[in-house]
């Protein structure tokens, strides 16, 4: 090996944080897209019927880690009562299929007594999320993930800058956020009283907004946009608004969420796939950890119909790239890893790893994207061959 191949591998960063590097993300939305028409895509997708076949599906696999939800709406239904029957064979089936869970406690989803805005919201939050790791830790888990607030800076624009769904504002977007940080700072601190050595993976879409060639005047608001996106994770960190509680050992783990579409022209333009502005997720995952220096996961990425294979083929030799460099890469999450009517028009997915199920409770494997995954698994595996614990081929 030459002398640059040796300072190559010696720079070049392990994951050794979860269970396996390929992991799945369930869908587990509960949003309200309409005041009183919930979603709830635990149910849509036919995952509440199959846990244990999914988990078990996702093990086949290789994928021994992956982001599922507890539906809070389902269990507080009354005010500072908790029914865990919606959760509890969740726990069961992950552990019997040996899952490693990145529990999510809210994904755009609360109980219809609570009114977001204001301060008892928090409160709530924060009991529920101690009553739920008291719970896992009665129940012999060890070492847990939480997400306590799922995708803080998409819930703030999707529900109170254009009313797209709960809590059907517009214009509040700021205001939301800045809740859902308290919220989500105060969970983390209820859970680390049960759950000292708990982890967060805080998540957010990773996007790139950039001024269009033509328009070279808008490049000042393009920028304060894309800066935009880190306001949450800076919040969270106490770097902006210390008034809201935040610090820097409350920004743990980055859920990176990255689609084909999370490249744009200020304002709202879509920039192709060639585009030679846009940038390789791997320059945008280095400044992310230039900016940071905080683990991060690929929370969910996933492109829809015959793009899927070769999408994750694109995003895995990025983070390859990126891992290289020394950039703490922990995982790749694929999502939806499992079909589901599509949460914002009712369309099928098309993008998952596994269809909806057969009246069997089957579901049928994308062959070209398990070929992919299997086909990245192992060069991740072969790369990465100190990783002593497998974890990449499970």
């Amino acid at each position: 090996m030459s002398h640059q191949s040796l300072t190559d591998a010696r720079q070049r960063y392990h994951p050794s944080l979860f269970r396996s590097f390929f992991q799945g993300s369930f869908p587990c939305s509960t949003a309200c897209r309409t005041p009183g028409k919930r979603l709830d895509m635990v149910i849509s997708s036919g995952h509440d019927m199959l846990l244990e076949k999914d988990y078990a599906a996702l093990a086949e696999q290789h994928l021994h880690t992956a982001r599922d939800g507890a539906r809070w709406h389902l269990i507080e239904k009354i005010p500072g009562q908790y029914d865990w029957q919606s959760f509890l064979p969740m726990i069961d089936a992950a552990r019997r299929q040996q899952m490693e869970i990145i529990w999510e406690l809210a994904h755009f989803g609360y109980p219809e007594h609570l009114n977001i805005w204001k301060a008892e919201f928090v409160d709530h939050f924060s009991r529920f999320a101690r009553a739920m790791a008291q719970l896992m830790r009665d129940q012999g888990i060890e070492r847990p993930f939480f997400t306590p607030v799922n995708q803080i800076s998409f819930w703030s624009w999707a529900g109170a800058d254009v009313a797209w769904f709960n809590p059907h504002a517009a214009q509040r977007g700021k205001e939301l956020k800045r809740q859902l940080v308290r919220a989500s700072l105060a969970a983390i601190h209820a859970i680390r009283d049960i759950y000292p050595e708990a982890r967060f993976v805080l998540t957010d879409p990773l996007v790139q907004i950039a001024h269009h060639p033509d328009n070279p005047d808008s490049k000042p608001y393009a920028d304060a946009q894309h800066q935009a996106q880190f306001e949450a994770w800076d919040m969270l960190a106490g770097r902006v608004d210390k008034e809201l509680g935040g610090s820097e050992d409350c920004l743990d783990i980055l859920g990176l969420n990255y689609y084909p579409d999370n490249h744009w022209f200020f304002p709202d333009q879509p920039m192709s796939q060639d585009d030679p502005v846009r940038e390789p997720l791997h320059i945008m995952l280095a400044q992310c950890w230039q900016r940071y220096q905080r683990p991060m996961l690929i929370a969910e990425t996933g492109a829809e119909g015959d793009a899927r294979a070769p999408w994750l083929q694109e995003i895995s030799e990025n983070v390859a790239v990126a891992l290289d460099q020394g950039i703490a890469v922990e995982g790749i999450s694929l999502y939806p890893v499992v079909e589901y009517p599509a949460w914002a028009d009712d369309r099928r997915s098309p993008g998952p790893l596994l269809g909806l199920a057969d009246p069997n409770g089957n579901r049928n494997l994308h062959e070209a994207l398990a070929l992919v995954l299997r086909s990245q698994q192992i060069k991740f595996a072969t790369r990465n061959q100190t990783c002593s614990d497998g974890g990449f081929l499970g």
